[in-house]
């Protein structure tokens, strides 16, 4: 197997804790999963059995891969820890469970979800766009699922309220296989480059 660029990294996988989401963002979430171990990296998630992130979880363990939970201790008493974790970083809160994600991750893989995925996402960027750091960050549109977020940003560009610059520090991918490609590539270069006369 081909060694990917990211070994030994691991990949934290932000996502969406509902099981009522579509069938094909189930299943373009558990082929991340494994596409993920197959290229011999581990998986970061939130360490429930919650939705997709329990499937995208469970894909990659069945692929091999090794899967880090991080896990808030409400979580824990609530029993929706996921039991079969390769290892559990227990936290005390969400503000934690966040920053430990970022610190134990070499990249982060963006997958349809609400707004804890909206929230990881953000402060992650917002992070990078301050120099804290300069991990790679790619979203995965499953059916254009992120399109509406991608013309909010484009309309920040527009009103100046977003530099053009930030768009490059984060990917876009339409499939699992593409996102894995952006991953190794660092990130980018987006797939939604800002128009003619956008300004820095």
């Amino acid at each position: 197997m081909k060694r990917h660029p990211l070994q030994p990294a691991a990949v934290c996988v932000y996502c969406a804790s509902s099981a009522d989401v579509s069938p094909a963002i189930k299943e373009a979430g558990a082929r991340a999963g494994r596409l993920l171990a197959e290229a011999g990296l581990d998986l970061v998630y939130g360490g429930t059995t919650c939705g997709l992130m329990k499937i995208t979880a469970d894909a990659h363990k069945a692929a091999g891969g090794r899967v880090i939970g991080i896990v808030p201790g409400f979580m824990v008493e609530r029993g929706i820890a996921h039991p079969e974790l390769d290892e559990v970083v227990a936290v005390p809160d969400m503000r934690t469970r966040k920053g430990t994600m970022i610190e134990r991750s070499g990249a982060f893989l963006v997958l349809p979800g609400g707004i804890g995925t909206y929230d990881e996402l953000f402060d992650t960027l917002a992070l990078k766009q301050l120099g804290k750091h300069h991990k790679p960050i790619v979203l995965l549109n499953t059916g254009g699922y992120y399109e509406p977020l991608l013309a909010m940003l484009r309309h920040g560009v527009a009103e100046h309220t977003l530099k053009a610059g930030h768009l490059s520090l984060l990917g876009v991918a339409a499939t699992p296989e593409e996102a894995l490609e952006l991953l190794a590539a660092g990130g980018g270069p987006p797939s939604f480059p800002p128009k003619i006369g956008e300004h820095d």
